[in-house]
């Protein structure tokens, strides 16, 4: 794997015009178009980058973006790679290691996720304070190598503390509604029952969805600070039967649109690196 992480942080730096950025931003579904809002744009199609997956998910349109971003170098994942699709957690996990063999130390991470918090409202944006991992494998099981990480890597702060801080302030100075969760990451494909719903309030969940806590922990287990947010594009539990199509999950997550771009280009703007 060290060898592959070099050979695809090599293949980069060779490609990419400019100095390498130390913030990143990987963008879940219906979020892509938030690259628009990234000047000089380099884009690299995930098939030309040696050892990356490719996204098979409608709504991730698989490319490598690099350029400027509140006055910052960034690179973003334009979709990213599900477990669901059958990639071992390894492969979904690469991206974040080539992103730190290349010098990154903040990672933004956004989804679209499902609410069972009773006070949220379909489009509301979510900043993740924690989260449940529910998946059947973790990224670091196997062999640890010391060059990417401890072997038993705390989660005591999985999601940067002081970033929580800095989005509460930009949401109130721009007047934006903002709710805050613990998301409950499970393996999907399926969206999840009433009961399972139910279930995952129980155990302290805010929001499900089918990504993000694997490439959180291996972003934790390579020393970098992490902000989360969740798009909430339904809702579930047991008085809520309803199931949306995935087309209507896009639908909600790019009409939570203006709230996510305020708050993650501000945030890009305003962050320490």
């Amino acid at each position: 794997m060290l060898e592959q992480i070099a050979q695809t942080a090599d293949f980069l730096r060779s490609r990419v015009i400019g100095e390498m950025p130390k913030l990143a931003i990987i963008l879940g579904t219906g979020l892509g178009p938030i690259v628009d809002y990234i000047e000089e744009k380099q884009v690299i199609p995930y098939s030309e980058i040696p050892n990356f997956p490719i996204s098979t998910v409608e709504g991730h349109a698989g490319c490598l973006i690099f350029g400027e971003m509140g006055g910052k170098r960034v690179m973003a994942m334009q979709g990213r790679f599900h477990y669901y699709e059958g990639y071992d957690m390894k492969q979904v996990t690469f991206p974040v290691r080539v992103m730190r063999a290349l010098g990154v130390e903040t990672l933004f991470v956004s989804n679209a996720a499902g609410g069972m918090n009773k006070d949220f409202k379909v489009g509301d944006v979510m900043i993740i304070t924690d989260h449940i991992n529910l998946f059947p494998e973790n990224p670091l099981r196997g062999k640890n190598y010391k060059e990417l990480g401890d072997r038993f890597p705390a989660m005591t702060e999985a999601y940067s503390h002081e970033y929580v801080k800095l989005a509460n302030k930009i949401a109130e100075e721009k007047g934006l509604r903002l709710v805050h969760g613990v998301y409950v990451g499970t393996t999907g494909p399926t969206f999840e029952t009433p009961a399972e719903y139910e279930y995952f309030r129980v155990i302290g969940g805010d929001a499900v969805g089918m990504s993000t806590v694997p490439e959180v922990i291996v972003a934790n287990h390579a020393g970098m600070k992490v902000f989360g947010i969740s798009v909430i594009t339904d809702l579930g539990g047991k008085d809520i039967t309803y199931v949306p199509t995935h087309e209507e999950v896009q639908e909600a997550a790019v009409t939570a649109q203006p709230t996510t771009v305020a708050i993650i280009s501000e945030m890009v703007a305003r962050v320490e690196l």
